[in-house]
């Protein structure tokens, strides 16, 4: 699933290679990924000559901006956005096409449409359907962070990938970061210490810094990302067998050594 990382090298590729450009045309393969009661003639009528201007993301959605409206992308479990030359033949599962007038296209992937594109008219209609947002997770203080465990005790886990609470993190990014911090994933938000807290908001820093450079949740050797799907992988750090469960509904990876499980 596309996280936050992930979201933010889709949005470098529409700064690099779209900003500044027009869009001479837009093609919609697919319907179904269109959302809000947008339809294709409006989505056209909205972008047709206009011009792109710098994008933003806000957790896992991605704003591009073109002629005083805002195209809202959500990439749901497998949507993808690219920047491809005229002559790359049309995938299977390309639903929007944004041609651009240096020949290019953007092309918005998706092979399970569960989200989609959203068109936001004006910047109310942009606040409105990101108000249910909590901060993104990159720019999250410290303060914020404590800011969002606050409240209904509930594990930890489930707490990150609160979208309303804190934007951003998918399951990838949150066991990451709870593993670098050696905290259960099934902690209790109200069970945290101070260096707890301490520990979870430099992880929270540190990984999401290196996965936006790598453009996604870099699956290297000594992270356990480069280990959680083995079989019988190991901790990177003390070389005890992984445990495997299920946290907030999810398939969840943790160390029991260095993230031992919270005493009753």
């Amino acid at each position: 699933m596309p996280e936050l990382a992930d979201v933010e090298a889709y949005r470098r590729v529409l700064e690099e290679s779209a900003t500044g450009r027009r869009i001479t045309g837009v093609e919609v393969t697919d319907a179904g990924v269109l959302r809000g009661g947008l339809t294709t003639g409006r989505l056209r009528r909205s972008l047709t000559d206009a011009r792109i201007d710098p994008p933003e993301r806000h957790g896992k959605w991605l704003i591009m901006y073109a002629g005083g409206t805002a195209v809202l992308f959500h990439f749901g479990m497998t949507g993808r956005l690219l920047h491809v030359g005229p002559e790359e033949p049309v995938a299977a599962h390309d639903r929007v096409l944004l041609c651009l007038d240096d020949g290019g296209q953007l092309r918005f992937r998706d092979q399970r449409k569960l989200k989609g594109l959203w068109l936001a008219p004006d910047p109310g209609a942009v606040d409105r359907l990101l108000a249910d947002q909590g901060p993104d997770a990159l720019s999250l203080t410290r303060e914020q962070l404590e800011e969002a465990l606050d409240g209904r005790p509930r594990r930890l886990k489930a707490t990150l990938l609160d979208q309303s609470r804190v934007a951003g993190l998918g399951n990838l990014l949150t066991d990451e970061i709870l593993w670098h911090a050696r905290i259960h994933p099934a902690r209790r938000t109200d069970r945290l210490d101070h260096a707890e807290h301490g520990r979870l908001a430099r992880s929270l820093r540190q990984v999401l810094r290196a996965s936006v450079k790598a453009g996604r949740v870099p699956p290297r050797r000594s992270w356990l990302t480069g280990h959680r799907d083995e079989p019988s992988g190991t901790c990177p750090r003390c070389g005890t067998t992984l445990a495997h469960g299920r946290v907030a509904g999810r398939g969840t990876v943790w160390c029991p050594r260095d993230q031992p499980a919270e005493r009753r």
